[in-house]
């Protein structure tokens, strides 16, 4: 976890697993300590309450899944939208509903050409993840979309 850039753990459970635990079996990279990393975090959430950001995530998420989805209708190679969030997934398959990385990999240069930088992931290699920050505007989204489906063109005709 990383707030603001300053390195920070944090483990969260349900009271009944952690009461299960034995002391010192679960732990983080970093430590709570570190008073600076302690404020930026807490400087983290409150512009992240203050300004609205897990609603944009909600809500550009939504909008980001139902385009995805229209491309999904249009594109018989996407097999499944899914997701939470501005966290999606548009994962890749042949006719028969196999795993397709051989498309991904395609469209991958064109992406990187127009400057859409995606994560490509999945047991198979044949996801595109979408993270984009809590920030995004739907302009935003609208124009990585573009690129998304010119690459889809230029792949898949």
């Amino acid at each position: 976890l990383q707030m603001s850039g300053m390195p920070l753990a944090a483990i969260a459970a349900p009271r009944s697993f952690h009461d299960k635990l034995v002391k010192g079996s679960v732990g983080g990279t970093y430590n709570g300590n570190n008073a600076v990393a302690i404020a930026a975090a807490s400087a983290t959430i409150d512009v992240i309450q203050s300004e609205g950001l897990i609603e944009n995530a909600r809500v550009q998420g939504e909008y980001l899944m139902q385009r995805l989805r229209e491309l999904q209708r249009k594109y018989p190679v996407i097999g499944d939208v899914r997701g939470r969030g501005l966290m999606v997934g548009v994962e890749f398959t042949t006719k028969d509903g196999k795993p397709d990385a051989n498309t991904v990999t395609a469209m991958k240069p064109h992406l990187i050409h127009n400057r859409l930088l995606l994560l490509v992931c999945g047991l198979y290699g044949n996801v595109y993840r979408w993270v984009p920050p809590l920030v995004v505007t739907r302009a935003e989204i609208d124009e990585g979309l573009g690129i998304f489906e010119k690459a889809l063109k230029q792949v898949c005709g």
